[in-house]
Order: structure tokens, then sequence, then C-alpha cells
């Protein structure tokens, strides 16, 4: 299966995302914890040149907590300053007030130097589809700024919202870029729904997800849902199908209904803490 998806108001988001970059002092870009590179926009990078960057893991809780702390050492060390997050909760997010202070404070001391005081520091927000920024916002602002869903391509357009005197965020759609050169990156970012699931296969995203879990996180499949995982994966959908009571006349497997559930269970946490890719997939790069 071909893994793309790259719908024509992502091209107008791009656009307005780079006539808007002028007006930002600071890019904060969001990334599911659960595949932090893979998540990654290259075209932030492209658009962020020269602006300081702060990268969020986003849904640290559905990740496989020791796989983050690797990863944020990872971005550490290239320069960015780096948080986990869980956008629903408001406790950890609200402290990254402090965060944009610290990000900000060599541009806001050359304000002060040249007169300019009380100017709030503006940042954008940015990050592929369903990573979860428009959450992110309403958390951190206290009060539902924008529009929020468990689906991509839910911000439409941007929007300015400011937190308090010191600092303005700007919402920007989520972007996907034209054309993932490794199809593993697809694959990833279809796995936790940032690929609609409409134009995919999704049996054989269950069936990719049930061969993963198995070869890396053995036993956890066995132990939420009593699944022999000494089968291959076609089996083990049968049985998780067989166990959520996705049957069909006959008691046949109705795989397509067992592949939407196993999906949920993933993308919701309810399988366990997961991450899909490692710090040294990427150490050599």
């Amino acid at each position: 299966m071909i893994y793309q998806w790259y719908p024509g108001h992502m091209t107008k988001a791009r656009r307005m995302m780079q006539e808007n970059i002028k007006l930002i002092d600071l890019i904060i870009e969001l990334v599911d914890a659960r595949i932090p590179m893979s998540s990654r926009n290259p075209d932030i990078d492209e658009l962020g040149k020269n602006k300081t960057r702060m990268l969020l893991l986003n849904k640290a809780d559905l990740a496989d907590e020791r796989q983050t702390d690797a990863w944020v050492d990872f971005f550490q060390a290239q320069g960015y300053f780096v948080m986990k997050i869980n956008s629903k909760k408001s406790g950890g997010v609200r402290s990254i007030q402090n965060e944009i202070q610290k990000a900000c404070s060599e541009k806001m001391e050359r304000d002060r130097k040249r007169g300019i005081q009380n100017r709030p520091v503006r940042a954008m927000v940015a990050g592929i589809p369903n990573v979860g920024k428009s959450t992110f916002i309403n958390t951190v602002a206290g009060k539902a700024c924008t529009k929020t869903g468990n689906k991509p391509g839910v911000t439409k357009g941007k929007q300015w919202i400011r937190l308090n005197k010191t600092v303005e965020l700007l919402d920007t759609p989520g972007i996907l870029w034209p054309k993932f050169e490794d199809q593993k990156v697809g694959l990833r970012l279809a796995l936790i729904g940032s690929i609609r699931d409409e134009i995919m296969n999704i049996e054989e995203l269950a069936l990719e997800l049930a061969a993963f879990l198995m070869d890396v996180y053995p036993g956890i499949l066995a132990e939420k849902y009593g699944i022999h995982e000494k089968k291959d994966s076609y089996a083990c959908l049968k049985e998780f199908a067989e166990c959520r009571k996705c049957l069909l006349k006959g008691n046949e497997p109705d795989l397509r209904k067992a592949s939407v559930l196993f999906l949920d269970d993933f993308r919701n946490g309810r399988i366990g803490s997961v991450t899909l890719e490692t710090v040294k997939e990427y150490e050599n790069d």
C-alpha cells in the first residue's frame, strides 16, 4: 500500500505560514511522541530558518516513556527547546509559558536595549494533522479558542490567540508534505491517524500494527487480549475479532470492524504505552 495524502488545502496552508513567518519570534512544533521523527514536517524546517525553535512531544502519555526520554535528549542535542507533554492535561502544559519566555529571552533582551517594551512574544504553533495543536492551544489558554477533533483536517485557517500580555500564539492548519521519501514514515503516520482512514486499507494497517507489536513489544497482545502471539499477524487479528465479538453470519470474523477497533485501541492508549520508532534509527543520519 502507498501511504500518501496531500489535499489542496495543505498547499494553501503552507503558503499562509510562509507569509506569516516574518511576524514570528518562535516556532512551536508539536510532534507525536510515538513517532517523534516521522511526525516532523521537513517543510517546517525550511520555513523556520533563523527562528528560535521549540519542539513539544505531545501525547507522551501514550508513548513508551524510556523511548520518549531518549528522544528528548536527541532533539536537545540538536539545539531545540524540548518538552514532553499531554496537551489534554493542563498541569504540564501551563508551564510552557515559562519555557516560551526562556526560549525568547535573548530576543526580549534585544528589544529592551532598543527601547521596545511590552511587545508580546509571537509564536507560531505548527505540526502535522491530528497531532493535537488545537487541544494544546485550548489547554494552555485555559479556554476553548479553537475547534478540535480526533481526526486530521479540523483546523482550516490561521487564528491568533492572546494568552496574556507577554505571549501570542498563531494557530495554523496541520500540513503534511507532498511526498514521503520513506514509506515507513507514511505507514507510521497512517497508524496514528494523521492520514485519513477513508483512503487507507484499514485491514492492512491493522496487520502491520499487529506484526510490529508482536516483534517489538512481545507479550503485550497476549496480556491485553489473550492472543496467542506465536501465530502470524492475520491469525492474531482473527483472534482479536473473536475477543471483541466482531463476527459475521456463521461466526466468521469481521476483520474490517476488528481492524477499526484494534487501531482505535492503539491510538487511544488502551493497548499500552507504545512507541513506533527509536532514536537508534536516526543516530547515524
